[in-house]
């Protein structure tokens, strides 16, 4: 999956295709979360801090997977 940087202090990079989330954090760590709509992505790219967005809207709503798990 193509991620877009952004700029954050906890997520380095975002992408989505087709109901897929894919967060790598400043870590290095990528996770997958499973069937967020597109306006939640679109949402999270557009949101003033990235970070306190993903805690509050995806990280507790959405299945998560770590990718190449």
């Amino acid at each position: 999956m193509r991620r877009k940087p952004v700029s954050s202090e906890a997520l380095s990079s975002v992408g989505w295709d087709d109901g897929t989330l894919e967060i790598e954090f400043t870590s290095g760590e990528v996770y997958r979360y499973r069937d967020v709509p597109d306006l939640v992505y679109r949402q999270l790219l557009r949101a003033e801090s990235k970070g306190t967005f993903f805690q509050e809207r995806i990280r507790v709503r959405y299945d998560v997977e770590l990718a190449g798990a």
